[in-house]
C-alpha cells in the first residue's frame, strides 16, 4: 500500500465546504513576467472537484499546456471567505492555494522541483496519458528536496461557476503520484 501523501480534508469542515467550494470552477489570471522580465497573463482552471480531488489546466505562462488531478487536501480558514488547498505533484512540486471568496483573488506559493522548473516542456500533456504521467513522474528524480525554485504569485478571479466547464471528470479514485 502506499504512503500516503498528505493529510486529508476534515470531516469537521466538510459541510461548509460543500456550501463554499465543491464543485467551484474558478479561471483565474496571474500578473506574470516572462524570462525577460516582459509583463504577461498566466491563466489557470480549477476545479475543485471534491474534498479530495482537483482537476486543472494551465493555458499561460511556462506551463502552459498541462492538463491535472491530484490528491488535495483544504483548510476552511475563515468560513465563507477564505479556504486553503494543498498537493503534492507526481513532479515533486509542492502546491498550496489560498482562495478569498470576496475579494475575488487566489494567492498560490509553489515549491518547483528542479526537474519541474527546468524542464516546463517535459512537464506539459495530460495526466491521462500514460506515457505523460510516466515522464513527469521522472521530473521528480532530478535534483534533491533543496533543489526547488519557490514561486509565489497572486492571481484574479475572472470566472467562478459551478461544474466542470470544459475540464474532463476523473475517476475519484484514480491515482496521482
Amino acid at each position: 500500500m502506499p504512503v500516503p501523501t498528505h493529510g486529508l480534508t476534515e470531516a469537521k469542515v466538510l459541510p461548509q465546504f460543500d456550501k463554499d467550494i465543491r464543485d467551484l470552477h474558478l479561471i483565474y489570471d496571474y500578473d506574470a513576467h516572462d524570462s525577460n522580465g516582459k509583463p504577461e497573463k498566466w491563466r489557470y482552471e480549477m476545479w475543485f472537484f471534491s474534498e479530495k480531488r482537483i482537476v486543472y489546466k494551465i493555458h499561460g505562462g511556462p506551463m502552459a499546456g498541462r492538463i491535472n488531478y491530484q490528491t488535495a487536501s483544504y483548510q476552511c480558514i475563515r468560513p465563507g471567505e477564505l479556504w486553503q488547498c494543498n498537493w503534492l505533484e507526481e513532479t515533486g512540486t509542492i502546491c498550496s492555494l489560498v482562495y478569498d471568496i470576496p475579494n475575488k483573488k487566489i494567492s498560490t506559493l509553489l515549491a518547483f522541483s528542479q526537474g519541474h522548473w527546468q524542464r516546463p516542456q517535459e512537464a506539459h500533456g495530460d495526466k491521462r496519458n500514460p506515457a505523460d504521467f510516466e515522464r513527469w513522474r521522472g521530473l521528480a528524480s532530478i535534483g534533491k528536496q533543496t533543489d526547488r525554485f519557490m514561486l509565489n504569485e497572486q492571481a484574479d478571479i475572472l470566472e467562478a461557476f459551478k461544474g466542470k466547464g470544459d475540464l474532463v471528470p476523473i475517476d475519484p479514485e484514480a491515482e496521482t503520484i
